[in-house]
């Protein structure tokens, strides 16, 4: 089950908290402190557990990937792909024109489900990652 929240519940909190360590306690904060109407958690749940989340952004015609991670011990199960197309589908119904995302060009699996999903890389951001390069990626979703 796939669930878009705008605020999080005390327990979602500590299960992200918990599950997702790389993702750092200000960012989860910010969904348990009010509401935003401008960012959003895709949270994707297997018997009460969360297992994959995807944080975007949007304002009027343009959504941003801010931060998309799936638990380590349940990757390659397609979780990440349905949290996209999910994703898609929010986007297409709110008539946005694009979607884009920051990636580590080192993160070869990440880009490649991207391009599946009709990314594409724009540009390279030197030293994005400190000491890595970012790709800033773009799909067009409506025009």
């Amino acid at each position: 089950m796939i669930k878009d929240v705008v605020a999080l519940s005390l327990l979602e909190y500590a299960q992200i908290k918990a599950n997702f360590p790389s993702i750092s306690i200000p960012i989860i904060q910010k969904f348990t402190k009010g509401f935003n109407p401008f960012s959003h958690l895709l949270l994707y749940y297997h018997d009460e557990e969360i297992l994959g989340i995807l944080w975007y952004d949007f304002v009027y015609e343009r959504m941003e990937i801010c931060q998309f991670q799936v638990q380590e011990k349940v990757q390659n199960q397609h979780i990440g792909s349905k949290l996209l197309e999910e994703l898609i589908q929010i986007a297409m119904q709110k008539e946005i024109e694009n979607i884009t995302l920051e990636v580590r060009e080192s993160n070869k699996k990440a880009i490649y489900l991207y391009q599946k999903f009709g990314f594409k890389i724009c540009c390279k951001r030197k030293c994005y990652y400190l000491n890595e390069d970012g790709l800033l990626m773009e799909k067009e979703v409506t025009k």
